[in-house]
């Protein structure tokens, strides 16, 4: 049971169906089909093929359980009322790092979407919490672990 909300966007929303569809489906039947093979080697009380696949099984439905709990408790955002005036999920925001001066562009999305890799930021990272809320023109001191990094939000747009 999840403890606490878990927002996604559109997007995010689909990508857990599709898993949890992939994994319902093809995964299981593939996982089956090994438990299935690993019993030709063997009594099962001393096979390791057999435990293998049975822990592939476990952790297989743990995890669908997982994303279906996600689903269950997400609020997925309208992508149409994202307001751009402030920082939020659902919006694509500009930042000038203020001592660097490079300009970055990442998308706010809730915590189950996060990859910075992908400049999707979490609402609950250290950068996003510093600029939810803001507009563009403020800025904000963001503490990292090498420190401190200053930005300045230059533009917000949807995602």
């Amino acid at each position: 049971m999840l403890d606490r909300e878990i927002i996604l966007t559109p997007e995010g929303h689909r990508r857990l169906k599709d898993e949890i569809d992939y994994l319902s489906t093809k995964k299981r039947e593939e996982v089956a089909e090994r438990i299935k093979e690993s019993r030709y080697f063997g009594d099962i009380t001393e096979n390791s093929e057999y435990d293998d696949a049975k822990n592939e099984q476990a952790m297989l439905e743990q995890r669908i359980y997982a994303l279906e709990e996600k689903i269950r408790s997400a609020i997925v955002i309208d992508a149409k009322s994202v307001k751009t005036d402030t920082v939020g999920v659902g919006t694509k925001v500009t930042l000038q790092d203020m001592q660097k001066g490079d300009v970055l562009q990442y998308s706010i999305v809730g915590s189950a979407e996060a990859d910075p890799a992908s400049h999707k930021l979490s609402n609950e990272s250290p950068v996003g919490r510093a600029i939810i809320g803001r507009k563009p023109g403020d800025k904000v001191t963001v503490a990292v672990p090498q420190g401190s990094v200053k930005f300045k939000v230059l533009a917000i747009e949807r995602a």
